[in-house]
């Protein structure tokens, strides 16, 4: 199997003057290569996830590293042997990352390296580390003694730090703080400082940069993406699996949206338990009508809309 693309994370806090004439600047430039993705360009920056053919990858870097904005954005790259994606959407939004309430930038934590993450995971006992992203994420994977703030939307952030000034000296505890690719840490450990919080932490590049940096020491389970991969190992390195199939309890770092696609539920499952309920997340879900097919599912193609399947499915269930 060859790698014939790359994908590609990547962003950016910088003022854009115009972000709506960059967004037309991106479509313009990328409709003439082979690329699939989710971009989101902002007054305040740009965040993206994609997937190029690997040939078009350094003419993509060259062009996004020309423009003044973006000179000096890392982008981080990792070989997959088709798009993770299913079409380009590049899009203007207000905010890069849902917080609805502004924050403080220039009090954002202390970036560390990956090396330096290393170390301090590794000399540090009174730290406290904790991962900023959602509990299915954490579910699957994440490092060795980490925290998932209990929350159902990171809109409470606020709330949870005010929480955690009761349980840990603000002022003397390190808080390290880690999410997928670094931009979520941008604004939570600006919002710690903002709270009293003084030495906060964040792993640089996330934990992408991390795996690709130093390997997978100190992390257990896999990393989920939000792309077709929806799983993967964060280096070449072997790691204990840590998740379980929420039906027989086995272990395993796969997760699937359910077939049905009035259900589409996110859920962990085996292969064998994947298989027997035909891609669906319980018997019930096998039986009614806008299922899709089966073969769909390995590996599963995950967030389609509803439509994908209708004309295979039209047949048997008129839309």
């Amino acid at each position: 199997m060859t790698n014939e693309y790359s994908v590609l994370a990547y962003y950016f806090f910088n003022k854009i003057d115009d972000p709506h004439r960059e967004v037309a600047d991106h479509k313009k430039f990328l409709e003439n290569l082979d690329s699939r993705g989710r971009i989101y360009i902002s007054e305040d920056g740009i965040n993206g996830q994609m997937s190029l053919a690997s040939e078009d990858v350094q003419i993509y870097l060259d062009w996004l590293h020309s423009k003044p904005y973006f000179q000096e954005m890392p982008i981080k790259i990792h070989s997959y042997h088709e798009h993770a994606f299913e079409k380009l959407k590049i899009k203007y939004r207000d905010q890069l990352v849902a917080l609805d309430y502004d924050v403080d930038m220039s009090l954002t934590g202390e970036h560390v390296t990956p090396k330096k993450w290393k170390e301090m995971l590794e000399t540090n006992n009174d730290r406290v580390v904790i991962d900023v992203r959602n509990d299915y994420e954490w579910k699957v994977g994440h490092f060795d003694g980490a925290i998932t703030p209990p929350l159902s939307t990171f809109r409470e952030f606020k709330s949870y730090a005010k929480d955690l000034q009761k349980k840990i000296d603000p002022k003397n505890t390190p808080v390290m703080m880690y999410c997928t690719g670094g931009i979520r840490c941008e604004l939570y450990s600006a919002l710690l400082k903002e709270e009293g919080f003084e030495k906060v932490y964040q792993l640089d590049g996330g934990v992408i940069n991390y795996g690709l940096k130093e390997g997978s020491q100190h992390w257990q389970g896999k990393l989920f993406v939000f792309d077709d991969r929806m799983t993967v190992p964060i280096s070449e390195e072997e790691t204990p699996t840590i998740s379980k199939c929420h039906r027989c309890e086995a272990l395993t770092g796969d997760y699937y949206n359910c077939a049905n696609m009035d259900c589409n539920h996110l859920f962990i499952c085996c292969k064998s338990c994947l298989e027997e309920l035909k891609g669906c997340c319980c018997n019930e879900c096998q039986e009614t009508p806008r299922v899709r097919p089966f073969q769909h599912q390995n590996p599963h193609k995950p967030f389609r809309k509803r439509h994908y399947f209708r004309d295979t499915l039209l047949k048997k269930c008129p839309v």
